[in-house]
């Protein structure tokens, strides 16, 4: 279990393990039955969606490779900052593979939509987007659409399940609200 600090930290939670575990094998009979006969390339977006592509890849019933990417849009912020960097690229060619980006929650688009570009001009046979978490409120670039989603979540802090604050509280097996007094400094909940 996690330590009462981190528990502490939590204003509500919003989804349990379980419910994390029938939301990741959903997803993976959705790809199963979607990919079947593709050369699926699962495409991890690090370090967030560590634990949701962990999980994932072993719900997907058909061949799949796997590669990472590393890309930073926040630093230690709550918001993106709109930049883009990308600070670990594929180690292989992806002409001709079928493309799934897997990331832990889609809320801008800035991220994603920059992803799309450059990956896109690589010559894929196709790409598309697994988002564990959809915040369509906090949406900036309008065209930005996973093609599936686990759950669509409110405009909260949430963490846990891979997604954190500043590198902290992904190894919660739960995803829950962060309490504001942690990011914002001393506002009461």
């Amino acid at each position: 279990m996690a330590s009462t600090s981190m528990l502490d930290d939590i204003k509500e939670v919003l989804f349990t393990k379980e419910q994390m575990s029938e939301t990741v094998k959903r997803m993976g009979e959705e790809i199963t039955r979607d990919y079947e006969g593709k050369n699926l390339l699962l495409v991890s977006i690090l370090k967030g969606s560590v634990i949701i592509m962990a999980d994932l890849m072993r719900e997907i019933k058909i061949p799949a490779e796997i590669d990472f990417m590393a890309v930073s849009s926040y630093g230690s912020d709550v918001k993106t900052s709109g930049t883009v960097k990308i600070l670990k690229d594929l180690d292989r060619d992806i002409a001709g593979y079928d493309i799934l980006i897997v990331e832990d929650i889609l809320d801008s688009g800035k991220t994603l939509s920059y992803l799309m570009d450059i990956l896109s001009a690589r010559n894929p046979s196709s790409i598309k987007i697994c988002t564990l978490f959809d915040k369509p409120d906090r949406r900036e670039v309008k065209d930005i659409k996973a093609d599936y989603v686990g759950n669509i979540v409110p405009d909260e802090f949430i963490v846990g399940y891979g997604l954190d604050y500043n590198q902290k509280y992904r190894n919660l097996p739960f995803v829950g609200i962060l309490k504001k007094k942690v990011y914002e400094g001393s506002v009461s909940e």
